[in-house]
């Protein structure tokens, strides 16, 4: 991926919220049908106001690519997004990341090089050519492009049951696409979508990128169906069952629902667990008056909490901790390169690199002919 930074002038961030959204409305009229801006669900409502589409990750990326229209795309997410739209989008298209900086730590805790050499150092000790990777799409672009090479596909939490039962699944012919699944960069949506399909834990070892073969014997390695790459979301790790326990003994009749990037044990005390999309739709399925308790980023929980204002709508998390780096794209960005857009320069551009594009479609591509 290049990445070329330009620093945003002072006189954004010392303008007032008025003047910003006048700027944000002024350039967003005059750059028209061209300009399609998408609103991650995590994202602060400074921006999402003024969002075309919001939704998760792929889902946000799969509405840039059916709108061949608009030439700039202004993604108000994270890198790993911003790759993803770039990937699916025509070569006339421009993605733009309002702040470089807006990155992802789990997607980072997936680095292509430690990838690459858990893959070298599982050779030594089995049949890669029976081990499938599957990643989660919170990854970079070079992490999607490895598991199209090796033929794996990507998910998203809505769909990891679908990809895995692909991988593992006997065809007609009794014979899986593979015995071991290599899950990254999430733990604990590996580890939660496969007890949901039946695994036990003893069938699942934690590879630990920072040590010799993960930290694993050849035994561990040769026993195990899964190897859960040591990665997780520093927002969803918060929640804990502690406070699931606090919410029910003041709520005795709500209803809790988190997401699978939360441990397995937050999942197991919730009533529900389910993507950001699954969790708007069981607020939305609940009648007035229900109490929920719900385990994700607190930006999406606060604007559910604003549109259902007939329930009793909380985070798990009384510090309601949001996700720093998608807070980095914020008002005084937009207006910046939407500003600078009608002036005819494009700052901030995500560009991911022919061939790592190439293979990490092939990936992308699998996981869509699965579900």
């Amino acid at each position: 991926m290049i990445r070329i930074e330009t620093p945003m002038p002072q006189e954004y961030r010392d303008a007032s919220p008025e003047d910003l959204d006048r700027r944000i409305g002024a350039a967003k009229a005059e750059l028209g049908d061209r300009l399609l801006i998408l609103g991650h669900h995590y994202q602060m409502d400074e921006v999402m106001k003024w969002a075309d589409a919001r939704g998760d990750s792929f889902g946000l990326s799969r509405i840039a690519a059916d709108r061949s229209d608009a030439s700039l795309i202004v993604f108000c997410g994270v890198h790993f997004m911003a790759e993803s739209a770039d990937i699916l989008t025509g070569n006339h298209q421009q993605v733009v990341l309002p702040d470089l900086s807006a990155g992802c730590s789990m997607a980072d805790m997936a680095d292509i090089d430690q990838v690459e050499a858990a893959w070298e150092q599982l050779a030594r000790v089995t049949d890669v050519d029976r081990i499938l990777p599957i990643t989660y799409m919170n990854s970079t672009a070079a992490i999607k492009a490895f598991v199209g090479r090796h033929g794996g596909a990507v998910c998203t939490s809505s769909n990891a049951k679908a990809v895995l039962r692909w991988a593992l699944d006997p065809d007609q012919d009794g014979r899986s696409r593979a015995d071991k699944i290599l899950f990254f960069p999430d733990q604990h949506l590996g580890r939660n979508t496969a007890v949901e399909l039946g695994y036990a834990l003893d069938e699942m070892s934690l590879w630990d990128p920072a040590v010799t073969q993960g930290g694993l014997s050849d035994a561990q390695i040769k026993d195990s169906t899964f190897l859960l790459w040591k990665g997780h979301c520093s927002v969803h790790q918060r929640f804990t069952t502690s406070q699931i326990d606090d919410f029910r003994s003041s709520n005795p009749e709500g209803v809790v629902i988190v997401h699978p990037e939360c441990s397995h044990e937050v999942v197991l005390a919730a009533d529900a667990s389910g993507s950001t999309d699954a969790i708007i739709k069981f607020v939305q399925a609940t009648p007035p008056g229900t109490a929920i308790g719900i385990g994700t980023e607190v930006h999406l929980v606060k604007r559910l909490a604003d549109e259902y204002p007939d329930r009793s709508i909380v985070s798990l998390d009384s510090e309601v901790c949001p996700c720093i780096t998608m807070s980095r794209i914020d008002a005084p960005h937009l207006a910046w390169v939407l500003e600078q857009a009608v002036e005819g320069r494009v700052r901030n551009q995500i560009s991911v690199d022919d061939e790592t594009a190439r293979w990490a479609r092939i990936a992308l591509e699998r996981m869509l002919q699965i579900t």
